[in-house]
């Protein structure tokens, strides 16, 4: 399984994740390909996603299940803590504070 989920990505990008995946909503697009075939399909994310940011997750055999990569500026940042991913949150800047 693999799942893309995008956020102010450009409609043409969108429209090429179309052609390979399935948008289930808006900006998330599920599948199931080989490696090679999702390495192809993240770098059409990587070219096309401009100052949008983009989050790929896929099934591997691994105590969690699944990995992940993140493209583009986003509050939440992979880490990797004992061999494990995790999620990291930034500190809300000064014009993003609520």
């Amino acid at each position: 399984m693999l799942v893309i989920v995008l956020e102010n990505a450009p409609p043409r990008l969108r429209g090429r994740l179309a052609i390979w995946l399935l948008e289930i909503r808006a900006g998330v697009y599920v599948g199931n390909y080989s490696a090679k075939v999702r390495e192809h399909i993240w770098a059409q994310v990587e070219a096309g996603l401009d100052e949008g940011n983009a989050v790929m997750a896929w099934r591997v055999n691994n105590e969690a299940g699944f990995d992940f990569v993140t493209l583009g500026q986003n509050r939440r940042i992979p880490v990797e803590l004992d061999g494990a991913k995790l999620v990291s949150f930034l500190p809300l800047d000064d014009k993003n504070a609520r």
